[in-house]
């Protein structure tokens, strides 16, 4: 099977669609797959246009759809409603609340004004209806991991020094951790010995930029000629573009 592996698209549908027309999703004859290792809205402004395309593929079972941790934020936002989560800067600040009123048409007075009307429409929505509960916390083949953040593992951070720490039983590890792992640095956690032996872990989340300034000498992370494609390192491969800032989302082509 070949894969076109994504991430973090955050609602920028045309530079996605750029992105698969240039790997040659669209024209491959040959059985094949979208892989989205998470975050499919929350920046962008095609939130609807991005929620209509992958229904299609999901519809066609040409779409794996991986949970990142801005699904999360979705039903946290959802589940806490009542208690004013809707209000709540940091929802506004991650982007929760303007994929609600694109997905919904819904206007941010609003919803400030009916949030009891704002809450069922959002609930009705694909996105909440379909999409999220398509989601799984990793697949995996025999030589590839697709997962958000990062596999399940234990990060201790002291003044001067970090460790990190496998999790022998991650495929089986309860949703707390894996919710933890999906705010994981997935190219820090690889680079301090947590990787899966004879697989490469795919994931999103962490600017790519952040591999090859930290680890490559690259570039900057955010400035001084930031290097936003996908980092390719031992046992992994992290592929978020950083698409505000670099106007692109990264696509590699797996078989397997």
């Amino acid at each position: 099977m070949r894969y076109y592996v994504t991430a973090d698209v955050h609602g920028y549908f045309t530079e996605l669609k750029t992105a698969l027309i240039n790997a040659g999703f669209f024209k491959d004859a040959e059985p094949h797959k979208l892989i989205i290792c998470g975050d499919l809205f929350d920046r962008g402004c095609e939130a609807l246009q991005l929620q209509e395309f992958l229904l299609d593929l999901l519809d066609k079972d040409q779409l794996i759809l991986i949970c990142g941790n801005h699904e999360d934020l979705a039903m946290d936002l959802l589940n806490d409603w009542e208690n004013g989560s809707y209000l709540r800067k940091f929802h506004h600040d991650n982007g929760t609340i303007d994929t609600i009123c694109q997905l919904t048409g819904i206007e941010l007075g609003q919803l400030i004004l009916s949030p009891e009307h704002a809450k069922n429409a959002f609930s009705q929505t694909p996105y909440i209806r379909t999409l999220i509960p398509a989601m799984v916390d990793y697949f995996e083949t025999e030589s590839y991991i697709f997962t958000h953040g990062w596999i399940p593992c234990w990060c201790i951070k002291n003044d001067s020094s970090m460790t990190y720490m496998p999790f022998a039983e991650w495929r089986t590890a309860p949703k707390p951790m894996w919710v933890g792992a999906r705010w994981r640095n997935g190219m820090e956690a690889a680079h301090y010995g947590v990787i899966e032996p004879s697989k490469t872990i795919v994931c999103g989340h962490w600017n790519c930029s952040f591999g090859h300034c930290h680890y490559e000498n690259d570039g900057g992370e955010f400035d001084n000629n930031p290097n936003f494609n996908p980092y390719y390192g031992e046992g992994i491969i992290a592929l978020d573009a950083c698409t505000p800032l670099s106007g692109k989302v990264n696509c590699v082509v797996v078989e397997d």
